[in-house]
């Protein structure tokens, strides 16, 4: 089967206009019909799966005021803003630049109420400037969910099944989900003695996995060698249960560094004896871009995509950053990232069952009438009035209904069917494609209207499409 079709975005790399103005803003992508098909199915998918573990989806708005969100936001993130000015009250604007701040607020302000847990899912873009050389968009279709209330590592557990079962589910093959713990690190760098500003400078190299980088700010900030090489070494330490020993090692007797390792090994060990030790990596120097993170965070890598796929983790005070702290965890996935990496990984594409009728303009009343009942039976239909001589209607309808790639075709008003009949053409199975032509062959038949729903609903099953 055909793989799924690629995004299509047009941007100032592919066309240009005088002046070098580009057709659409850079990092932005126009998702064509058969694209756009595809992506809000695996969305559709996403937020099934996690429908069934109980959470519920939230709408949250696409602008907010910059000085409500900003204390859920790094000043990194806010400097990467779009940003425009409220006409109404002259208050600076913000487009979307993270789901998970906006939820924090909403919860904080009591939108949600008292009770706990809440369990959230959401679809929505993000909007995040990036340099253009940077390669990377500037709207982010994403999918998450977010876990507020508990503060276990069952609950850790439960956003990292569900995050791993959400990829097996749309058939996403080679992933990894790399593991870690913020605290592990963080212990690290305080131990060291390192300056607030020389701290955030390093978080910031080991999300990026920077080593070069983070060896001159640790020489800038003049750290014991012996501190440096456990910092150095703990972002090598990735594998399966024998980097939970080395860490040990690393830790000495800290107790923060301890108490993140054994949250980091409860974790694992359950999400191991649940089956998932082949797709969980571990990773000491996990350090995830944002800097609400405080507990177990993750990341997810397949083949072939240079950048993760999604991730989240444990922020139990961004709440409090509005109000009162709430522990809380999430994940959120790159919408389109998971596509490429579906796309790479062979996932057949979405395929979309339909029947084309078509009529001459004197059969107009008689075409719109049997296309909604066709509708009405769960099928996609699309219409359409042909011109020419009536000799042709069902070699012009014919030619127009496979250049749609529909599976049916329905033609009215045609001198070759019997009175309160119509033409009916479908791929015949039993007969295979002449080798002289890509065009496939039809059987045709002639059936009263009624007949005709009754085939089409038995043949589709009375659903929508098929994949």
């Amino acid at each position: 089967m055909a793989s799924a079709p690629p995004l299509h975005s047009v941007s100032s790399g592919q066309i240009r206009l005088p002046r070098e103005q580009s057709l659409v803003p850079v990092g932005m992508a126009t998702i064509l019909p058969e694209a756009a098909r595809y992506v809000r199915h695996l969305e559709s998918q996403l937020l099934a799966h996690v429908f069934r573990w109980g959470y519920d989806e939230i709408i949250l708005p696409t602008f907010e005021y910059l000085d409500v969100l900003a204390p859920g936001l790094e000043s990194k993130l806010i400097e990467n803003c779009y940003k425009i000015v409220d006409r109404a009250t002259g208050r600076i604007l913000l487009l979307r630049p993270d789901v998970t701040a906006q939820i924090a607020r909403t919860v904080a302000m009591g939108m949600m109420g008292t009770g706990l847990p809440l369990r959230l899912s959401y679809r929505a873009p993000v909007f995040r400037y990036e340099p253009e050389h940077a390669g990377r968009d500037r709207e982010i279709l994403q999918v998450g969910v977010e876990l507020i209330g508990p503060d276990d590592a069952a609950a850790d557990c439960e956003i990292l099944t569900m995050l791993i079962e959400c990829l097996q589910n749309i058939g996403l093959r080679n992933f990894k989900v790399s593991l870690g713990h913020v605290g592990f690190f963080k212990g690290l760098l305080i131990r060291a003695g390192l300056s607030p500003e020389g701290q955030k400078r390093a978080e910031q190299a080991a999300a990026r996995k920077d080593l070069p980088h983070l060896e001159e700010i640790l020489r800038e900030e003049r750290v014991p060698q012996h501190s440096a090489r456990s910092i150095l070494a703990a972002l090598e330490l990735c594998g399966h249960a024998d980097v939970l020993t080395k860490g040990r090692k690393l830790a000495g007797t800290e107790k923060p560094l301890l108490q993140a390792l054994d949250r980091l090994t409860t974790v694992y060990r359950l999400l191991c004896s649940t089956g998932f030790q082949d797709v969980l990596v571990l990773d000491l120097g996990e350090f995830r871009g944002f800097d609400y993170y405080d507990g177990i965070v993750f990341d997810v890598f397949t083949e072939g995509i240079g950048a993760e796929l999604g991730g989240g983790g444990r922020y139990d005070h961004l709440i409090g950053r509005f109000g009162r702290s709430i522990p809380s965890t999430g994940f959120a996935l790159n919408i389109e990232r998971l596509f490429r990496g579906l796309n790479l990984s062979g996932t057949p594409a979405l395929r979309q069952s339909e029947v084309f009728v078509a009529a001459p303009s004197t059969a107009t009343e008689q075409l719109m009438t049997i296309a909604a009942e066709l509708r009405q039976a769960g099928l996609r239909v699309v219409q359409h009035v042909l011109s020419g001589p009536v000799k042709h209607l069902v070699d012009t309808a014919t030619e127009q209904g496979l250049a749609r790639g529909a599976d049916v075709i329905v033609v009215l008003g045609t001198d070759q069917a019997e009175h309160g009949r119509v033409v009916m053409l479908q791929s015949d199975p039993r007969v295979g494609t002449p080798e002289t032509t890509s065009r496939p062959r039809l059987s045709q038949s002639f059936v009263s209207q009624s007949e005709l729903v009754t085939r089409l609903r038995r043949k589709s099953g009375g659903s929508e499409g098929q994949t």
